[in-house]
């Protein structure tokens, strides 16, 4: 354990298992999400936002870049991002302002972000990440950690050695835009209007191209739009879901050589 700025913790972790065991959680982390700009939902509160975490940053066995907001759903919702050979996910509170927040006391933008760095190959597997309900900030209702893909076997002996680190930010040494704010809301007809601001002191100069898609539904009205911030851009579409229940989203920003930009930004929208 090695304190400071940057604390971090180095484990190694060996598994033998006596019998079978067909789903198992690999460095697990807890957070909580109450509500955020793009899930506030019915709650009435004098407070901007409540969470101990954001959202859920990976970094891919092969470089990608993923942003997924967390969020309070009305029921459990689990979610798997499959990899191999993961370098890192974790827990991150970007915003550090007080007024994102307006909580005095909690002081919700002083909490620290949380990361696990493999130190070694995890083979294929999944990142899963758990949202449970959650009717006040009390208790934890965000969990993540890796699943590996094969089952654990009787008198097998397995090895799972990584670092976990608690710092402001998580770390990326790769220079792309990371997105600072996600916000939803109605845009009539039963349709939403999603807003995602990105961090333009990391992106290119020049043209930039805005690549988004849905699983579901129908997406319009797509556009990069200048903010009077001048430190953010903001992605933004309109997006009608029409009969489907649910849909998954995923954006990220190209340069004009087609160069990815950006973290790629991903979204699960279910009807409530």
């Amino acid at each position: 354990l090695r304190p400071g700025d940057v604390t971090t913790l180095d484990v190694r972790c060996r598994l033998f298992p006596r019998v079978e065991i067909g789903s198992v959680g690999i460095a697990p982390l807890s957070s909580m999400h109450f509500f955020g700009p793009d899930n506030r939902g019915a709650v009435d509160d004098i407070r901007n936002a409540v969470h101990d975490s954001e959202g859920l940053q990976i970094i891919t066995g092969r470089g990608e870049r993923l942003w997924r907001p967390l969020g309070n759903p009305p029921a459990l919702r689990l979610s798997g991002f499959v990899d191999q050979d993961p370098r890192l996910f974790g827990l991150a509170q970007r915003n550090r302002s007080f007024d994102w927040f307006g909580d005095p006391a909690a002081a919700f933008q002083n909490r620290p972000s949380v990361w696990v760095e493999p130190r070694s190959p995890w083979g294929p597997g999944q990142v899963v990440l758990v949202e449970l309900p959650l009717p006040n900030e009390v208790n934890d209702n965000i969990i993540a950690f890796w699943r590996p893909e094969a089952p654990l076997e009787a008198g097998g002996d397995y090895a799972f050695d990584y670092t976990v680190g608690w710092s402001a930010l998580v770390p990326d040494p790769e220079p792309l835009a990371r997105v600072v704010a996600t916000r939803s809301g109605s845009d009539g007809e039963e349709a939403r209007r999603f807003a995602v601001d990105f961090d333009r002191s990391a992106l290119p100069a020049g043209a930039l191209d805005l690549r988004v898609n849905s699983s579901q539904g129908l997406l319009s009205d797509i556009a990069l739009i200048d903010t009077p911030d001048p430190s953010r851009v903001r992605a933004s579409f309109r997006f009608a879901p029409g009969g489907a229940e649910q849909s998954e989203f995923r954006l990220s920003l190209y340069d004009a050589a087609g160069n990815r930009a950006s973290e790629t930004w991903l979204y699960r929208w279910t009807r409530t």
